[in-house]
């Protein structure tokens, strides 16, 4: 493992580099125990376990970063936490408790507050708290114990070269989700299915895939593993569904644009709609904002394009990313300050 200062931050990309410490924390006799902290990467698990059956298994994503005050701020951990709460209640497991999880990524930031990006580096640190079934069951049926681990890892940049317009192709071939499944919460096998259409799409020289509902093709479901929106006129439109995952970004995106004095359009998105967007683009913790250059349809081969950023996107990028670096109001309450003096 390389130490903090071995790292060279302007180079990292978008991956995993160790760290020190994860935070760990199990669900036995009915009870959450006290969170332990760890240096081993690895997990001992049950080769009955749950997760690795029968899917009980949920994560989240979320940052820290160091700001223009030189303070670390973590984005909207409590946002995060009720999603994974929403995840467990559906997929029959122990759901932590908001006071737990942020407990937990706090500890995480603060155990290694040392790996966390300069603000200069344009970088971040990354955490990944997972939720899993450890229980052994034969039966389908949900465990009885459960393992909610954080690991922290510093970040890039997303884009090395800032915001710059992806190609996407629409897949007709295969559905990001069930009308009635798990598309609406963060499950692992929802990735999993989305493999194949991400590998045809680059293969065919694309950067991600445009889905479409699963019940009638008609409209826009998500691009990639992230939430579609467009910008026409003054109004900022993402589309809803259940089977649609609420993006944290996506929320954080539509109250801005409100605060903005836009006009926030959360409904079904006709695909015929495309020809009528000025600006289009994809939004995750990853990227923030992902600006779409052109959607290709194999079925009609007809080519969609945009502008490459957009100036609404631009804008409400530029109002996000102030908020995360604490050079814009944070008015929302959104950031939670790391205390650097209680690293262990």
């Amino acid at each position: 493992m390389k130490k903090a200062n071995e790292i060279d931050y302007g180079s990292i990309g978008f991956g995993y580099i160790q760290t020190p410490y994860n935070v760990r924390c199990y669900y036995r006799d009915g009870k959450w125990a006290e969170i332990e902290t760890c240096t081993d990467e690895n997990l001992s698990i049950h080769i009955a376990a749950t997760s690795l059956h029968y899917g009980q298994e949920c994560f989240e994503g979320l940052k820290a970063f160091r700001g223009v005050d030189g303070k670390v701020r973590l984005f909207r951990p409590t946002a995060n936490a009720e999603r994974m709460q929403r995840t467990a209640q559906y997929l029959q497991m122990a759901v932590p408790d908001t006071e737990l999880f942020v407990k937990m990524c706090e500890m995480a930031v603060e155990l290694n507050i040392d790996y966390v990006p300069p603000m200069e580096s344009n970088g971040s640190m990354y955490l990944r708290p997972l939720l899993i079934g450890t229980g052994a069951q034969v039966g389908v049926k949900p465990a009885n114990e459960y393992l909610l681990v954080i690991f922290a890892t510093p970040v890039g940049p997303y884009f090395k070269g800032g915001m710059c317009g992806i190609n996407v192709m629409v897949d007709r071939e295969h559905d990001r989700a069930a009308p009635r499944g798990t598309g609406h919460i963060k499950v692992g096998g929802n990735y999993g299915a989305s493999l194949i259409s991400s590998v045809e799409a680059h293969n065919k020289g694309f950067d991600s895939v445009l889905y479409l509902d699963p019940r009638e093709h008609k409209y826009i479901d998500e691009c990639g593993a992230a939430n579609f929106f467009a910008i026409r006129g003054n109004s900022y439109i993402t589309p809803a569904s259940r089977s649609i995952l609420p993006s944290i970004t996506n929320m954080s995106l539509k109250q801005l644009a409100a605060d903005l004095g836009m006009e926030v359009e959360a409904r079904e998105v006709e695909f015929s709609e495309l020809t009528t967007f000025e600006e289009v683009g994809a939004c995750g913790t990853a990227a923030v904002i992902t600006p779409i250059a052109s959607i290709y349809d194999p079925q009609t081969d007809i080519k969609y394009e945009y502008k490459w950023v957009g100036e609404k996107s631009q804008k409400l990028y530029d109002l996000y990313r102030g908020i995360q670096l604490g050079s814009a109001p944070d008015t929302h309450n959104w950031n939670m300050i790391i205390d650097e003096t209680s690293k262990n």
